[in-house]
């Protein structure tokens, strides 16, 4: 039976090296100030990953160079032109094509397992083991490529971020997992091609059902599990490559996208299951009867009524949202917060956890401003302080900061822990126009309470227009 070669020690030392790395890695992005810390740490352990498994396997250096070098200059100049806004739409493809690569692996295994050390020769079939590892990397890598093509085009905007709606979809889901599990379970009896590109087939199916009907208010969660999915599929492949740091990496993204995922429905008050069954955000008629309220009466301010208010103030807490990444209002945001540090104004920032469209997405926009991260405040940390304070200056934050997620069991936020900005003596409220409604299609009441003014426009335009007025 062919086997391959066993690990050199040196080998074993330098994969303990790189996970140790990669751990150190994922502390460090734990946090704003250590981030970039966090990514050397993570670049140094890929480095030695890779440099360790190249002299493993000295076969194709050549070939495996040129695909380094082809793919390191694709990631370079994405990296230098991808705009800090457009970040989740790239984690998204970034995790389709580990899911992608999960998938070449296994079928480049099970069309030739003798060269990956998986063959019986005894019996001619791949060992039952590596079935089970084949598949299940298969699988899930064929779910993370699809699922994440999905998460794609909704946050770039080619398809609907409102949930598509399938009939029967979860009856079709379930029959679907079930088919998917039961044929890997025969793939153990029966290696069959047939089954093996069944299950690829049908996984690639329902990656793409899972994630259509999930609205645009639950990608946070979405793609914080589908980098848990990349990593999953990653760990399978490295038990059927025999390759341990593969091993060592996937298990440490798995479960740490796993426990990301549980924090962001944990901050959401929803379940898992219930964001894969979707429908957050579907029907905004339904959610609190938006229509109907847009009629109330409400105090529409300007760029001047906002830097009044504003310089009179001795704190101002600023909410940043969604509404911010799109108009690209951070380096505006920051040098309004300077010029009013400057007048003797204390200025936070609060940060809701689903905030936006990926974990972190607020942190990552404000770190590009280089806003000092010690003005930077999570949600638990400085909700308590809004009724203390004189301006919460929300922009483009809608639903994290709807009271209707404490008030209205009908709502379909109901429950979601939220910035309490209705608690501040004054609210300027950054909106486009009074017309949308946030991604859970529902209606804020903040919009319309006396002590709030609603500041209509683009953001980064209004928010210009009141460091002018200030300065």
């Amino acid at each position: 039976m062919h086997q391959l070669a066993a690990t050199p020690a040196w080998a074993s030392l330098a994969y303990l090296v790189s996970g140790i790395l990669f751990i150190l890695a994922l502390r460090g992005l734990s946090s704003p100030a250590s981030s970039r810390r966090g990514n050397r740490f993570g670049m140094a352990g890929m480095l030695i990953a890779v440099a360790t498994t190249l002299v493993l396997h000295g076969t194709g250096r050549a070939e495996i160079a040129i695909a380094i070098a082809i793919g390191g200059a694709i990631g370079s100049v994405t990296a230098r032109k991808i705009a800090m806004t457009d970040m989740p739409q790239l984690v998204a493809a970034f995790h389709s094509l580990v899911g992608l690569a999960a998938v070449l692996v296994a079928g480049a295994a099970f069309l030739n397992p003798e060269a990956f050390g998986i063959l019986d020769e005894a019996t001619g079939h791949i060992h039952n083991v590596s079935r089970i590892e084949m598949g299940l990397g298969v699988a899930i890598g064929a779910i993370t490529f699809s699922g994440s093509v999905i998460a794609f085009l909704k946050l770039n905007g080619n398809m609907s971020g409102k949930p598509i709606m399938l009939p029967g979809r979860h009856v079709i889901n379930l029959g679907t997992l079930v088919a998917i599990l039961g044929l890997i379970g025969y793939f153990v009896t029966d290696d069959a091609h047939w089954v093996f590109f069944t299950v690829t087939a049908l996984s690639f199916v329902i990656g793409f059902l899972l994630i259509i009907p999930i609205g645009g208010a639950d990608m946070p969660v979405v793609v914080s599990m589908l980098n848990s999915y990349s990593g999953w599929a990653a760990a399978a492949m490295g038990f059927t490559l025999h390759n341990s740091a593969m091993i060592i990496t996937g298990a440490l993204v798995g479960s740490s996208g796993a426990i990301l995922s549980y924090i962001m429905c944990k901050a959401m008050n929803r379940s898992f299951i219930s964001v894969i069954a979707g429908g957050f955000g579907g029907d905004s008629a339904a959610a609190g009867g938006g229509d109907a309220k847009e009629q109330r009466p409400w105090k529409r301010g300007s760029a001047d009524d906002a830097a009044f208010l504003m310089g009179q103030a001795e704190q101002v807490i600023i909410v940043p949202g969604y509404g911010m990444a799109v108009s690209q209002a951070q380096h505006a945001l920051r040098e309004m917060g300077d010029v009013l540090k400057a007048a003797g104004v204390r200025v936070k920032y609060a940060i809701h956890p689903v905030a936006g469209r990926m974990p972190g997405h607020m942190n990552v926009l404000l770190a590009e401003a280089n806003v000092p991260y010690d003005e930077v405040f999570e949600l638990e940390d400085i909700n308590s302080e809004f009724a203390q304070t004189d301006i919460a200056f929300v922009i483009g934050a809608n639903d994290v900061t709807n009271p209707a997620a404490k008030t209205d069991k009908t709502s379909p936020i109901y429950g979601m822990p939220i910035l309490d900005v209705e608690k501040a003596k004054t609210v300027l409220f950054v909106k486009r126009s009074m017309e949308g409604v946030g991604y859970a299609g529902v209606d804020n009441d903040v919009f319309y309470m006396g002590s709030t003014m609603m500041l209509l426009g683009d953001a980064k335009k209004m928010v210009e227009e009141i460091v002018k007025t200030m300065n």
